[in-house]
């Protein structure tokens, strides 16, 4: 039985108790009223306070809180006192000890509600048999009531437990499906990116490198001839082209940060595609620091960019790469010693090669929902500093971050 299936048997029960009561105190009012009691007046008052009561101690639905159950047992014990008057004035009141019985079941602990219907089930009993004598009917019917009363109280509560847990479970469910979804986009992203990294390595970067290699060719062929300088830009053209190509396809292949963790992967890049002459780079990340694959995809080719963009253009000497995992967040700073740059200049001229890499790096940030500050000025180095939340729109795809 499902949860939109279990809705109804709850709001049937409500309904068949609303009815019930209301048949019950229409009941004693209309005996009052035809028998002409000398205490009219007080019967009327008691059976009005009865109403009240139980409508303000029957449950709302949902989940009770704490303030909840202080009030509904505040108001169970005032409607306790209060039909207990009532029933010694008019035997007819007894009845409705059967659904103030469910009350006691629904709002008092384990076997109390259970003491208390049998408790409140005898007192019906003397009642009844003070005004209208002692019979059979007068004991069993009170009884069977109450039994039925324990019985239906209990397996409403496990049906809204089974309830309760079924609502948490489906919305585990739907987490899951969507952080499945997510996930499932992101490999869809990166199996994109892989297959566009071997198309380029396969055509354009292939293509460039024949296109070097002949031009070499014919510079060696004819060393002095009229064209070899343009030959030789040529080349020297197309090997510009061809590096930046094959770093574009390094950008575009997906990395073992899921595997192995962030901090292994940065050290990787520092050894290999980072390493050049003069240059010193210094990872701080904990090999410990696990994070999203997402969050760690996007951390790396942030750094890639900014590390794109001290090579090509900073001129530096050192270069600190650090990553902090934060409360929700993460922080990846990259410092480098560098000649600098006046970022209001740069970002000012959109139409520049320089501003491309930041205005870029800046993009990505704000498709993550992150916050990108860099400082730099003219000879003092430059530092970026890029904040982002553990949990990124995974939905966001974003470019790779070339040049400065």
């Amino acid at each position: 039985m499902t949860t939109t299936t279990l809705r109804p048997v709850f709001v049937g029960l409500r309904a068949g108790l609303v009815v019930l009561v209301v048949a019950l105190i229409t009941v004693v009012v209309a005996r009052t009223l035809l028998d002409r009691d000398p205490l009219t007046a007080p019967i009327l008052a008691l059976t009005a306070l009865v109403a009240l009561a139980i409508g303000v101690t029957a449950p709302r639905g949902g989940p009770a809180g704490p303030g909840d159950l202080r009030r509904g047992r505040i108001g169970l014990a005032f409607l306790t006192v209060v039909l207990v008057c009532l029933v010694w004035l008019r035997p007819e009141a007894a009845y409705l000890v059967f659904p103030t019985s469910f009350l006691y079941v629904h709002l008092l602990p384990g076997h109390r509600g259970t003491l208390a219907v049998l408790a409140a089930t005898g007192a019906a009993v003397l009642a009844l048999g003070a005004h209208e004598g002692w019979r059979v009917a007068g004991v069993v019917g009170p009884v069977i009531g109450a039994g039925v009363v324990v019985l239906l109280g209990r397996a409403y509560q496990a049906l809204a437990r089974e309830v309760e847990e079924r609502e948490a479970l489906v919305v585990r469910l739907l987490a899951t499906q969507e952080r499945l979804a997510a996930t499932e986009r992101a490999a869809g992203a990166l199996s994109e990116r892989a297959a566009l990294a071997r198309e380029l390595h396969d055509t354009v970067a292939q293509g460039l490198a024949s296109i070097q290699l002949l031009l070499h060719a014919a510079e060696r062929a004819d060393p002095a001839g009229p064209g070899v300088q343009h030959v030789q830009l040529a080349r020297r053209t197309a090997a510009a082209n061809l590096d930046e190509t094959r770093r574009f396809i390094r950008e575009r292949t997906p990395t073992l940060v899921g595997e192995d963790g962030l901090g292994p992967a940065l050290r990787r890049l520092a050894d290999t595609q980072w390493k050049h002459e003069g240059l010193t780079v210094r990872v701080r990340v904990a090999d410990a620091l696990r994070l999203p694959m997402p969050v760690g995809t996007a951390i790396l080719r942030i750094a890639q960019g900014a590390m794109s963009n001290t090579i090509q253009h900073a001129e530096a000497s050192n270069v600190t790469l650090s990553v902090v995992h934060g409360d929700g967040t993460v922080r990846l700073t990259v410092s480098d010693d560098g000649r600098g740059f006046d970022v209001e200049a740069t970002e000012a001229r959109p139409s520049s090669q320089d501003s491309f890499g930041l205005r870029s790096t800046r993009e990505r940030v704000d498709a993550l929902g992150g916050a990108l500050e860099v400082v730099s000025a003219p000879g003092e180095g430059t530092t970026l500093v890029v904040d982002l939340p553990i949990a990124l729109d995974l939905s966001v795809e974003t470019p790779a971050v070339v040049g400065r």
